[in-house]
């Protein structure tokens, strides 16, 4: 009978820390690197904990600026584990089966930043004391926010809890009882959804921002989030299969392929819609959706911004869709890598800022950010990415070991 003893599980605690102490000097250098950028990260988040948020390119007119736009595009890319735990768990495919645990290993560290870019979006960690239910005034179930606190954090925590019952057991050499954590599976692929449509809900529900006012919101957000989430897996898979003994199979590259072309063409189908929506017949409500293309009295900061977003989005996914390379990696990376950051650009800074030009008053203001807000930012990806490596790390030798055991691999 399977049983769980604090002796057997602070040995696996250990075990991961310790092999996370052991990678090659190339995954030291690596994890130094990262450790840089938090510090950096953290020198400039002091300096805007000193000053206050005025040392951010935002003001009065732009409240929401990288800091959120990031946020924004992470939600999705933690979603887009759904698209390996979906396949893997309900059709029983062997290939996603083997790489679901990194796509949960993603999410996570997606959560982790995403939470963090809240935080420092806050002005200061103090700020976030209303957001607790029972201590503030968390006004749930009224606030779309109190919503997105609720299916953020509870995602995460489910993105915790199965890997690690499933990998506790592995390493106990042991099959994980799937009685035990198949229903919360099957609750995460609800969350997956649930977190981006209730994003999306925040900014459909400012009736007085018409650029957020579109039903099509939501659904681009999971399209957008299942393009980007599954190109960044690909990265990930590539960078694991070339750099440790765990060995991907060339066919789920060609999977995932799939899943990116399929969404990121619904993507632009509707990216496309809202274009047309917003200049077939201009109103004074496309004020937004111009100058983020084209301008507004000199303010064009932006307009570079998204027509290089667009560009780099069909041309990936026309490179992604006739693959001609045939799945060759020199191809298939340098293509999700442009899909991702286009994305990136036109669901981060292309999608917040635009939404809050003009303000209610009519003025035009550029928004660029300061150098405070990109040292954050650097050091919010480099801990996403130390909680990314830090868990996958251990996960494949474990993996690798009960491979062994059970005899699926000699």
């Amino acid at each position: 009978m399977e049983t769980t003893s604090p002796k057997g599980f602070f040995s696996f605690l250990h075990d991961c820390l310790r092999w996370n102490m052991q990678g090659s000097t190339a995954f030291q250098i690596f994890r130094l690197l990262l450790l840089g950028g938090m510090i950096f990260g953290l020198y400039a988040y002091s300096h805007q904990f000193r000053h206050g948020l005025e040392v951010t390119g935002m003001s009065n007119i732009i409240s929401w600026g990288f800091y959120i736009s990031n946020f924004t595009f992470l939600v999705g890319v933690a979603a887009a584990a759904v698209m390996l735990i979906l396949p893997a768990y309900m059709f029983h495919d062997p290939d996603f089966h083997r790489v679901v645990i990194i796509g949960e290993g993603v999410a996570v560290g997606a959560l982790v930043m995403c939470l963090s870019f809240i935080t420092v979006d806050l002005g200061g960690p103090l700020q976030a004391w209303h957001l607790i239910p029972g201590i503030g005034q968390f006004n749930f179930p009224s606030s779309i926010l109190a919503w997105d606190v609720i299916v953020l954090n509870g995602y995460l925590l489910l993105n915790i809890f199965v890997p690690t019952y499933i990998l506790y057991n592995h390493y106990m050499g042991r099959e994980a009882d799937k009685r035990k954590y198949l229903p919360f599976v099957f609750l995460s692929i609800f969350w997956a959804f649930s977190i981006h449509m209730v994003t999306a809900f925040l900014y459909q529900g400012l009736p007085a921002r018409p650029f957020w006012n579109n039903p099509l919101l939501g659904p681009r957000f999971l399209a957008s989030a299942f393009a980007a989430g599954p190109a960044l897996i690909i990265l990930v898979l590539a960078a694991i299969h070339n750099f440790t003994n765990y060995k991907i199979e060339k066919r789920i590259f060609h999977k995932l392929r799939l899943i990116i072309v399929v969404s990121a063409i619904i993507n632009l189908i509707m990216l496309f819609s809202e274009i047309f929506k917003e200049f077939y017949f201009p109103t004074h409500h496309s004020i937004s959706a111009m100058y983020l293309f084209f301008g507004l009295d000199g303010h064009n900061a932006l307009v570079p911004w998204i027509w290089t977003s667009i560009s780099c989005n069909v041309l990936a996914t026309l490179v992604l869709a006739f693959n001609p390379g045939d799945n060759n990696p020199k191809v298939l990376l340098p293509a999700c890598m442009v899909l991702f950051i286009a994305i990136w650009m036109e669901k981060g800074i292309g999608l917040i800022v635009p939404g809050l030009i003009p303000s209610p008053m009519g003025e035009v203001v550029d928004y660029l950010p300061t150098w405070v807000e990109l040292g954050v930012t650097l050091g919010i990806f480099s801990l996403g990415m130390t909680i990314v490596s830090s868990l996958l790390y251990p996960a494949l030798i474990i993996e690798q070991r009960y491979d062994r055991i059970s005899g699926k691999v000699s």
